[in-house]
């Protein structure tokens, strides 16, 4: 087989065929670029990224956060007025959303810590959901703003600045409005979406329908604008804070409409848990999203790779699993490449296989360390 290059790589393993060796796609983002380029003011997902995978020769999977938000968070529009503060208070960044809509007011407030150019890939803490009482859900759930031609036009205008820069050395996966659950708890909250089936089942799924759609045509658009990929996040219910039977019966439904949907638009979907899955394995089979990432082991997950290949390769790409927290930032070189080579040879049989780390690379991981990872894994992963 000639050899490919890394956009062919990766969309040949996307669509379940065996590629000319394992795609090696380190996941990158803002932590490990602005301690790889110090001097940079700001640092970004694509074009930083891109810059470092040519660099130290990896395929690179760009995740750009830039159309994560709901594009009824981004900007005003008719009936729909917003207003945004953005403050720095005891080295926390705190964000501060009003909406004024058809006579009412929601307040969001969102925190995270300040940390240089690597703030910009931290997660927002949610201080107080915009919607904070059941009446603001069901106000919600009939006004929610449709996407319009302007939504639709940064789509397009986004992604294909973004295909420029990125052109052959990888695959646009860029955060989407997504996934279902994950959204209603940032709108929400946590506590209140895990009660709220069981105390007002009629609400949740109101609001769930609501959403869906919502996010429905916001990602069949982000789809048609280009990106090759869509990054779902799935976390908020994984394995630790769901069972099966709760994940079938009121977060399945939402999300699996959401992966058909991005599937029938002509993107792939890589749904995100990187923490406890093990038991929801039938859950994710059902799904059937193109890529579940992270199949993270002990202590920050329950999963083993040769289990998850054995009972979810046939159905989706999984992609994994070296540990960058503890593992990869202490190993000598030696230690990485031998470890990196035993994961190779659990995830590339029959293919449907990235390999990759248990989540971003961390500030700290030493450059060596990097290249050993990436050269035994290219090595290692020849068909």
């Amino acid at each position: 087989m000639s050899v490919m290059s890394p956009r062919e790589r990766l969309l040949c393993t996307l669509r379940g065929e065996r590629p000319d060796r394992v795609p090696t796609s380190p996941f990158v983002q803002e932590e490990y670029l602005s301690f790889y380029y110090p001097e940079r003011a700001t640092v970004d997902r694509v074009v930083d990224a891109t810059e470092l995978a040519h660099e130290l020769d990896f395929d690179l999977i760009a995740k750009p956060r830039t159309l994560e938000p709901p594009h009824f968070l981004r900007r005003s529009r008719t009936d729909w007025e917003l207003h945004r503060t953005e403050s720095n208070e005891g080295g926390l960044q705190v964000r501060r959303l009003e909406i004024r809509a058809r006579g009412r007011t929601l307040l969001r407030e969102d925190s995270r810590p300040i940390s240089g150019a690597a703030t910009a890939g931290l997660s927002w803490t949610v201080q107080r959901p915009l919607l904070a009482e059941a009446d603001d859900i069901a106000w919600f759930v009939d006004h929610l703003p449709p996407l319009d031609d302007g939504d639709r036009r940064e789509m397009v205008d986004t992604l294909s600045g973004w295909r420029r820069v990125l052109g052959d050395r990888g695959v646009l996966a860029p955060w989407g409005f997504a996934g279902v659950f994950n959204v209603a708890a940032e709108l929400i909250g946590m506590d209140r979406l895990y009660v709220l089936p069981y105390e007002d089942e009629p609400l949740y799924r109101a609001f769930m329908e609501a959403l869906t759609a919502a996010e429905c045509d916001y990602n069949a658009a982000l789809a048609e604008a280009g990106a090759d990929c869509i990054g779902i996040q799935g976390h908020m219910a994984g394995g630790a804070a769901v069972g099966p039977d709760f994940f079938r019966e009121f977060v399945q439904p939402y999300e699996r409409r959401l992966i058909q949907t991005i599937h029938a638009a002509g993107a792939f979907t890589v749904y995100h848990n990187c923490g406890f899955a093990r038991s929801l394995y039938e859950n994710y089979r059902e799904l059937a999203m193109t890529v579940w990432e992270t199949v993270a082991e002990p202590p920050r997950g329950d999963n083993s790779l040769a289990e998850a290949k054995a009972r979810l390769g046939d159905r989706m790409v999984l992609l994994g699993n070296l540990d960058q927290v503890d593992f990869l930032k202490r190993a000598t070189p030696t230690e990485v490449e031998a470890r990196t080579r035993q994961i190779v040879r659990v995830g590339k049989p029959g293919g449907r296989y990235i390999f990759s780390t248990s989540d971003f690379l961390e500030r700290g991981t030493p450059r060596e360390n990097v290249i050993a990872m990436i050269q035994a894994a290219k090595d290692e992963g020849r068909y």
